[in-house]
C-alpha cells in the first residue's frame, strides 16, 4: 500500500501515529541522499548479532500494533459491551490505526526511495524495474532478483530501515530497543551534509503552505476542521481530484518531489498541534490534497485545482499558497 506515488496515504498514517513525524523526517532526508552518503551510513550499521535481537523485538511489536482490520474483532473481544461502547472503541481504533504495515514501509524505502541504489546483477543496465519478492513456483529454485545492491548500499539501507521502524513502532517498542534501533541513523546523520529538500518547479507555493500550516493559530485549526467537515459531505468529488493530481505528478516525473512535500507536511501538521482526531476526521486529507495539487499546479485541470485548493484558500487565505 505504501509507495512514493501514494505518499498522501503514507502521510495519513504517519500523521496519526506516535513517532510518525520522526519517520517522515527520515524519509525526507533519505530522498536527498547521494551515492557519497551511503558509505557514511554503512559505517554506522549495527552488527548482525545486535540487529538480530532488535528485529526479533520488531517482529513481536508488529503483532501488537493496531490495524484497521482489528475493528472486526472488537465485538468478539468484549461480547457484552454495549453498542455505544463498541462504536466508541471502533472510532478510537480507526483514528489511530495505520492503513499500511511495517513491511509496506520497508518495501517503499528499499525499492522506491532508494531505487537508485539497485543495479543489474551482471553489471548491465537493467531494462525493467525490480520485482520483489521474486516469483517462485512449486518445485523451482527461487529466481534471483533482477537487481542487487552493493554491500555498502545494503548496509546503508539497513541503517535507514532500523530508524524507520524505531519511529513507526514507537508505541509498541520499549525505550531501549527503540533507542538502539535509531542510534546508528542519528550518529550517521551528524556526518551527512544538510541539503535543501527539492520540491519541484512549484516549490515557492509548496513552502508557503508548509510555513502556514506550521504556524497555525487555534482559530485557524478550528476553521480547518469545519472545512474538513464540509468536505466530507462532498467526499465523492475529492477522490477523483486527488487521483488526477497524483497521476499528473507521476506523468511529469515529480514523484519524489511531491512525496517529499507530503512528508514535510506531516512534520508541519505535528508542529501545528492539530489534534489527531481532527487529522483523522478530514483535516489531513484537506491539507494533503492541497499539497498534491500544488505539486502539479501547472499541470492539473481547473476543476481539480479548484476542488483541492479552494478549501485551503477559503480557510487560510491566498497567502497560504504563496
Amino acid at each position: 500500500m505504501y509507495s512514493l506515488v501514494s505518499a498522501p496515504v503514507l502521510g495519513f498514517d504517519l500523521t496519526r501515529i506516535e513517532g510518525g513525524a520522526g519517520v517522515s523526517d527520515v524519509l525526507t532526508r533519505s530522498l536527498a541522499l547521494t551515492p557519497d552518503d551511503l558509505a557514511v551510513l554503512a559505517e554506522h550499521r549495527a552488527d548482525d548479532g545486535q540487529r538480530a535481537d532488535l528485529w526479533a523485538a520488531v517482529e513481536i511489536a508488529t503483532t501488537v500494533q493496531p490495524t484497521v482490520r482489528d475493528v472486526a474483532g472488537l465485538s468478539k473481544a468484549d461480547p457484552d459491551a454495549s453498542v455505544e461502547k463498541r462504536a466508541s472503541s471502533a472510532l478510537s481504533l480507526l483514528q489511530r490505526a495505520p492503513l499500511g504495515t511495517v513491511d509496506g514501509l520497508l518495501q517503499c524505502v528499499r525499492y522506491d526511495v532508494l531505487d537508485w541504489t539497485w543495479s543489474a546483477a551482471d553489471g548491465s543496465e537493467p531494462t525493467r524495474a525490480p520485482q520483489f519478492p521474486p516469483v517462485q513456483r512449486d518445485g523451482e529454485a527461487a529466481p534471483k532478483p533482477v537487481k542487487v545492491q552493493s554491500e555498502t548500499a545494503s548496509a546503508a539501507t539497513a541503517v535507514i530501515c532500523d530508524a524507520l521502524v524505531a519511529g513507526y513502532l514507537r508505541s509498541q517498542l520499549d525505550d531501549d530497543t527503540r533507542r538502539r534501533l535509531a542510534t546508528p541513523w542519528v550518529a550517521a546523520s551528524r556526518h551527512l551534509p544538510e541539503r535543501r529538500t527539492a520540491l519541484g518547479p512549484t516549490e515557492p507555493s509548496v513552502r508557503a503552505l508548509l510555513d502556514r500550516v506550521g504556524s497555525l493559530s487555534q482559530q485557524d485549526g478550528t476553521r480547518l476542521y469545519k472545512a474538513a467537515e464540509a468536505g466530507r459531505r462532498d467526499s465523492a468529488s475529492w477522490a477523483p481530484a486527488i487521483h488526477s493530481a497524483s497521476w499528473a505528478v507521476h506523468l511529469a516525473g515529480r514523484i519524489r518531489e511531491a512525496a517529499a512535500a507530503q512528508f514535510l507536511l506531516v512534520q508541519a501538521v505535528e508542529t501545528s498541534g492539530i489534534p489527531v482526531t481532527e487529522r483523522a476526521a478530514g483535516v489531513w486529507n484537506l491539507l494533503s490534497g492541497a499539497m498534491q495539487a500544488l505539486a502539479a499546479r501547472d499541470l492539473v485541470d481547473a476543476a481539480t485545482a479548484h476542488r483541492l485548493l479552494s478549501p485551503v484558500l477559503a480557510t487560510l487565505g491566498p497567502s497560504a499558497l504563496g
